[in-house]
């Protein structure tokens, strides 16, 4: 006897309430039903149903066996439809929501190599900075440069970036370099108003965690402004690598305090669910994994 048969049928008995109304479910014969849960029951040498004129319920071994069964048949369900996903073309709409700076710097130069490779996909990317609600407002997968301690969604780490503390040599010039966290008090900072901490900065140095509350002359909510004001020569900012990265090699910006580390954080793909993922989102997570492991690549 099939075992598999055996429990979706003992499995569709149970949902449906009734052994007549599991055969329609079914397409089977009620008899046929019946033996199939009469065999199931004697192959594991128990009863897994009280059977009456008017009703059936479970024995305490047969809430066991539907629970665990229930579990079996979902999971092969979906390795069914992971492959049968792996088989076909990505196609469809395909909602995409990602940091601002992030966005137009780093993933839009890639789309057009998305697209090429495949045809059948439509993108709709959005960009900003605020942390959207991927299931309530209905993106695929969202980008998010964070530590993902506490997240319930699905990710993939992509990359890392690290926040580095930074002011112009014109601003330095004016007001002296800080040697000590502590310092930044007495300067003019640039905050980004998105940063968890606000404008307490932290830091990790020799002799152990630091944190200092700065006074900022501008908060923002954009990355690309904090920098602009930066390179103005308006005050120090805290900013991921991936940003300033260029300014730090060309000098117009200078990092300050390299013994005192600030935050290392992830770049994750993150998607709601591992359940039923489509291929559409497969093929965007596969794509971006092998861009972001390149070689020679920083952020």
């Amino acid at each position: 006897m099939d075992r598999f048969l055996e429990m979706q049928t003992f499995n569709a008995v149970v949902d449906a309430g009734s052994f007549v109304n599991a055969a329609d479910a079914l397409s089977m014969s009620k008899a046929a039903v019946s033996r199939y849960v009469v065999d199931l029951e004697a192959r594991l040498g128990v009863r897994l149903l009280h059977r009456t004129t008017r009703r059936l319920s479970l024995t305490d071994e047969g809430h066991i066996f539907y629970a665990r069964s229930k579990e079996l048949l979902s999971e092969l369900t979906e390795a069914e439809d992971e492959i049968t996903s792996r088989s076909d073309a990505a196609s469809g709409l395909l909602r995409i929501n990602a940091p601002f700076t992030f966005g137009v710097l780093h993933l839009a130069p890639l789309w057009g190599t998305f697209r090429a490779q495949h045809p059948k996909v439509q993108l709709d990317v959005s960009l900003a900075d605020r942390l959207v609600d991927l299931v309530e407002e209905g993106y695929d997968v969202a980008i998010r440069i964070s530590r993902l301690e506490n997240s319930t969604l699905v990710s993939k780490r992509l990359a890392t970036t690290r926040m580095v503390l930074c002011a112009s040599p014109q601003y330095l010039k004016l007001n002296g370099a800080p040697k000590h966290p502590s310092e930044l008090a007495g300067h003019a900072v640039i905050s980004y108003s998105y940063w968890s901490t606000k404008d307490e900065w932290h830091f990790t140095g020799p002799q152990g965690p630091v944190r200092v509350k700065t006074n900022p002359c501008i908060h923002t909510n954009n990355g690309d402004t904090c920098r602009a004001a930066a390179l103005a020569n308006q005050g120090i900012i805290l900013q991921p690598s991936f940003l300033v990265g260029d300014d730090l090699a060309a000098g117009t910006l200078v990092e300050l305090m390299p013994e005192f580390r600030s935050l290392e954080m992830g770049i994750y793909a993150v998607y709601p669910t591992r359940k039923h993922v489509s291929q559409k989102v497969r093929a965007l997570i596969d794509f971006l994994t092998t861009h972001f492991s390149q070689p020679g690549m920083t952020w």
